[in-house]
């Protein structure tokens, strides 16, 4: 299982668009404080999160209370800072992918601590960064393509639908 670890995040959207993204793809969801907006269930029903139940959420003090109860080996950092984009990370089944908030990304002495841990997603010099609930959507996918999507359907109900190729035909024959 994946694990997607947003480190104070901001923006209440955000985080509910990436615990859908949780939700479809079977990623744990940790939660580091302080947190920008309020979780309650009340809140989230108010939201319109009606997945909420599918996430497996934690919630943690800080930094340092999410390493105290977990064991991680396997860890990466996405920031815009890093020097290697997030196609070259080989993810493991129970990678951790560390997000940071939305204003000012992952802190910067967690970064140095693992900084051959740092990947980015490649994009043109002068954007600043993509919004944060895209950015753990591609990373997370790369993860799960490399891991050939475990536990999760690789066909919809449209298979075999479609007709056979048109290619080199003239439109309105």
């Amino acid at each position: 299982m994946l694990n997607i670890v947003l480190v104070e995040p901001e923006i209440p959207m955000n985080t509910g668009n990436i615990a859908r993204t949780c939700a479809a793809t079977r990623s744990r969801l940790h939660l580091v404080r302080p947190l920008g907006f309020d979780i309650s269930d009340k809140a989230v029903k108010r939201a319109g999160l009606d997945y909420w139940h599918m996430v497996d959420l934690r919630v943690y003090d800080n930094l340092d209370d999410l390493f105290r109860q977990n064991q991680i080996d396997d860890l990466w950092l996405a920031t815009t800072k890093a020097p290697q984009d997030y196609s070259k990370a080989q993810f493991g089944e129970n990678s951790w992918l560390f997000f940071g908030k939305e204003t000012a990304g992952l802190p910067q002495w967690f970064r140095e601590a693992h900084a051959d841990r740092c990947i980015r997603i490649p994009m043109r010099p002068d954007a600043r960064s993509l919004n944060l609930a895209n950015s753990v959507a591609v990373i997370t996918y790369e993860a799960l393509r490399q891991l050939a999507f475990p536990q999760l359907s690789g066909e919809g109900d449209m298979k075999g639908a479609f007709p056979p190729s048109r290619e080199g035909t003239v439109a309105n024959e």
